[in-house]
């Protein structure tokens, strides 16, 4: 059983059949963190995986376990955020363009997801902008208005000083708490634990 974030259909729930045995051909795309095109027959109540074809697997975070953990939290508050037969093009793209940025030796990993978790609240309708225009610095609030205006495609062409990054992970952990009233993920509860 497979979860699949598309763009057009939202969240699908699939089964690729024998994909656990040794040199099945679906058992790589059946992975954690492929983005593939999928090709899928539609049975009476469930999806069955036939085939696909990989673009891009990101093999640096098989190596990189504090990466894997930072992208597993990526995908488990995208599986949170996502329903069935949603136009999910802009969280399918966020959550592409942040393994990306969490693979590049540039961006450091607590930026990237600051950036995914608001972008994400963003994209969900949840973000309230009026709430930080007092008691914020200035570049916190040039910070939240490139996130709301910028498409997640483009998020990750900047970076922000320590103190200005320090202030805006307690404005997505204050927007986490509020927004997903208490959910804990498994992955975060790990994340936690290396700091």
């Amino acid at each position: 059983r497979v979860v699949i974030l598309t763009g057009n259909s939202g969240k699908i729930t699939a089964f690729a059949n024998g994909a656990r045995r040794q040199g099945n051909r679906l058992q790589a795309c059946t992975d954690l963190f492929v983005f593939a095109d999928f090709k899928l027959f539609a049975g009476r109540n469930s999806y069955t995986l036939n085939d696909a074809t990989v673009k891009n697997y990101f093999p640096e975070l098989r190596d990189d376990f504090t990466g894997a953990l930072y992208g597993m939290y990526f995908l488990e508050l995208a599986d949170y955020c996502t329903r069935e037969n949603n136009d999910e093009r802009d969280m399918l793209t966020l959550l592409y363009q942040s393994l990306r940025a969490l693979v590049h030796p540039d961006f450091d990993n607590r930026l990237v997801k600051m950036v995914f978790e608001l972008k994400s609240i963003m994209i969900m309708g949840e973000f309230d902008r009026e709430r930080y225009r007092v008691g914020y610095s200035q570049s916190a609030g040039y910070t939240m208005d490139f996130l709301l205006a910028t498409h997640p495609k483009s998020l990750y062409h900047f970076k922000l000083k320590d103190e200005v990054l320090t202030e805006m992970i307690r404005i997505a952990a204050a927007e986490c708490t509020r927004v997903f009233e208490g959910h804990r993920f498994k992955s975060a509860e790990m994340l936690d634990v290396l700091k």
